[in-house]
């Protein structure tokens, strides 16, 4: 097969969790046996400072460990657990492993871990079926990043959020049912487009019953979209970033990887989409499905571009979706993804608080644990409303004074009376992040100073930086004695210059990696945390050897859009290989209906959608079915060709030309210099259907 026939990459379908994001997931749990015994699991890791120790035990005396709510509303109405601690997924990986994090419930507090993130941590360790409203509202916890919500209905269940993975979902369908009696699955609901929240849905219920209409599949204005297509474009990067933010390759420790937020983890199972049969397009919809009326809140624009509430009227129960969840989410992802609008969200959450809240008598959501009582779901709300709200308003009261996206983080403050809150604590969000991202939403990356307008690439500065004071010596010992003195901000300020200008200095890599990794054990936010931990952990062992999460498929690829598809041509299309090179082809999809034109000049590639053009240089008909083979990589274009499912006109040689044009992204790009020369992230293979193995194969 010729070498240019590749035709699209891994980096495509990467992840579509944005920032309820996907988390951490490799198909390989990666435990630590020493995380009781104060062993770290890198024999070049550090155990906390004494520094880090000392702010460590002065949160734990200043926060309001008191208010114990949360974990009496975490464990209340719990049924059982199964007697597993362990899901194995289809292919023979384990998909999901809560008791890899089982250290955390020997009641040890870890001087490595921020109090308050230890204490979200635990909780989210609940595990297994519990009842949020008697005989109507049930969840099972711990089984996944995301809850598994079941309605009881006249004569089955309502499925809210089928989590990740079809065998974690499976597994909790079957837990429900042994425990509470066999009912079938009458209707699925997906509350926002982000994967955890439908991913498992072929675990629950069989496409043939959505088909006949046996099973309804109800899903916000945008869903399909939003599902598919918010991490494409730049989903190559975004996927490399996760590991970063996510700590996907991390151990799971007391010195790595301890929870996600929202949740401990992702399961790394088979990852599918069937296309909603009912689509909420007004900003409230009442329906009544299997004598459970429900009225749907959209609130697109919030958590995602894609997501709606729903409440029960005649239960006086309230589903959050994940608007409101026990932390303060992201504005901005750190993995990726567009800023969100926090003005937004927090009046959604107004409008739900207004118009259920003042009468509902119990708040669930597909992550976190349930609230009771009206007085305890107002508070909750407020909380939420006012610290998404607050975050937009004071970091643009702060801006119109003068304080830029390079001063925010430290800046801002939220006010005392919500940091008091749990609440309102940023855990899957951080204060610092979340407010650089408002500021960036309304004015941008830049902070006014022409300096930083156009600036010189670090590896081009950092050389400069480290000549003028005087090499590398001097900076390793300024560097030491930062360190030292617990001034970690200050040591990695320099030691990343040293590092940037000598990516081979492995002493100047060790001792920036000692200074991010104290700064990590004090995070709240275990983004930030993961980050930096996951950092010092490349800077020391290079680029980590794992498996990206299994987040494409058949499902996936199929619900691409055509004009998606090309669009991500584009993307890939490299410039200086395409020189002065111009063509047009024709694409026409008869059995829907569609056609396109891509047209490559200037080098650029193009496509629009509704054309055909007379001078094509190549004309492709075939069917959209047949071209999903394609994408799937169940096909070649010649074997569309001599089955007749495709039909070529024109010179097939200007294909051939587009393929060679083509980059080929790698996952295993340096974030931090001087990384890449151990074992690269190897991308997972996902049964031959990776969207990444897509090869065109062009006639000899």
């Amino acid at each position: 097969m010729n070498k240019h026939t590749k035709i699209i990459t891994a980096a495509l379908m990467s992840t579509f969790l944005s920032t309820a994001a996907f988390a951490a997931g490799t198909g390989d749990v990666v435990t630590d046996d020493g995380a009781l015994k104060g062993i770290h699991f890198d024999k070049k890791g550090n155990t906390p400072s004494t520094f880090t120790a000392e702010i460590i035990k002065k949160l734990r005396a200043e926060m309001n460990f008191e208010d114990a709510r949360d974990f009496e509303e975490a464990r209340k109405g719990f049924i059982a657990e199964p007697d597993y601690r362990q899901i194995m997924a289809e292919s023979g990986n384990v998909a999901w492993d809560i008791g890899s994090y089982d250290w955390l419930l020997a009641g040890q507090d870890f001087d490595s871990i921020h109090p308050s993130l230890q204490r979200q941590a635990v909780l989210n360790m609940n595990y297994g079926l519990f009842e949020v409203m008697e005989d109507k509202i049930y969840q099972i916890r711990g089984y996944d990043l995301a809850n598994i919500t079941f309605i009881k209905s006249d004569t089955g269940w309502i499925i809210f959020d089928p989590l990740t993975a079809k065998e974690t979902a499976a597994a909790a369908l079957k837990l429900i049912n042994e425990k509470l009696g066999e009912r079938p699955v009458v209707a699925v609901v997906y509350s926002h487009s982000h994967a955890d929240h439908f991913g498992g849905v072929r675990g629950v219920v069989d496409e043939a019953d959505v088909a006949s209409g046996k099973v309804k599949i109800i899903a916000p204005i945008g869903f399909m979209e939003n599902a598919i297509a918010e991490n494409v474009y730049a989903g190559n990067a975004m996927n490399r970033r996760m590991f970063f933010q996510y700590g996907s390759l991390l151990p799971r420790s007391p010195y790595g990887h301890v929870d996600q937020s929202i949740g401990k983890n992702t399961a790394a199972g088979n990852l599918g989409l069937i296309e909603p049969s009912i689509v909420i397009t007004d900003d409230f919809t009442e329906m009544t499905v299997d004598g459970v009326r429900m009225e749907f809140q959209n609130t697109p624009g919030t958590e995602a571009p894609a997501e709606m509430n729903t409440y029960f009227p005649d239960w006086k129960a309230f589903w959050a979706a994940e608007n409101i969840t026990g932390t303060i989410h992201n504005i901005y992802t750190l993995r990726g993804a567009l800023v969100r609008d926090a003005l937004e969200w927090s009046k959604q959450v107004n409008v739900a608080l207004y118009k259920y809240g003042q009468e509902a008598e119990v708040m669930f959501a597909s992550h976190s644990w349930p609230r009771w009582g009206n007085d305890r779901i107002q508070e909750v709300m407020r909380a939420q409303r006012d610290t998404y709200g607050h975050l937009n308003n004071g970091v643009l009261n702060l801006a119109n004074k003068g304080v830029t996206i390079n001063q925010m983080h430290n800046e801002y403050t939220v006010p005392a009376s919500l940091q008091e809150q749990w609440a309102a604590r940023s855990y899957h969000g951080s204060v610092e992040h979340n407010s650089r991202a408002v500021i960036n939403r309304y004015l941008g990356y830049w902070d006014g100073n022409p300096t930083t307008l156009i600036p010189a690439s670090p590896e081009d500065s950092a050389p400069l930086y480290v000549e003028m004071m005087g090499g590398s010596a001097p900076i390793i010992a300024k560097g030491e004695e930062l360190y030292n003195a617990g001034k970690y901000k200050l040591a990695q300020e320099i030691l990343n210059k040293l590092v940037y200008a000598e990516p081979t200095n492995m002493e100047a890599k060790d001792l920036l990696a000692d200074a991010f990794e104290q700064v990590g054990y004090q995070q709240e936010s275990p983004s930030v945390r993961n980050s930096f931990l996951a950092a010092a952990f490349e800077l020391r062992n290079g680029i980590p050897e794992g498996s990206t999460p299994k987040t494409s498929g058949p499902d996936m690829i199929k619900a691409m859009t055509t004009e998606l598809f090309l669009n991500f041509l584009g993307v890939r299309l490299n410039s200086d290989k395409a020189g002065d090179a111009e063509f047009k082809i024709n694409l026409s999809h008869p059995d829907i209906g569609e056609q396109f034109v891509l047209e490559l000049s200037n080098g650029t590639l193009t496509n629009i959608q509704g054309f055909q053009a007379d001078n094509a240089d190549l004309s492709i008909t075939v069917d959209r079915s047949s071209f999903e083979k394609l994408m799937m990589g169940l096909a070649t274009m010649s074997e569309l060709v001599k089955t007749n499912e495709a039909k070529i006109d024109g010179n097939f040689d200007t294909l051939e030309q587009l393929t060679s044009f083509m980059d080929d992204f790698e996952i295993g790009f340096e974030m931090m210099p001087g990384t890449s020369d151990a074992n690269r992230v190897q991308a997972a293979q996902d049964d031959g259907l990776s969207i990444g193995n897509l090869e065109l194969g062009l006639p000899e």
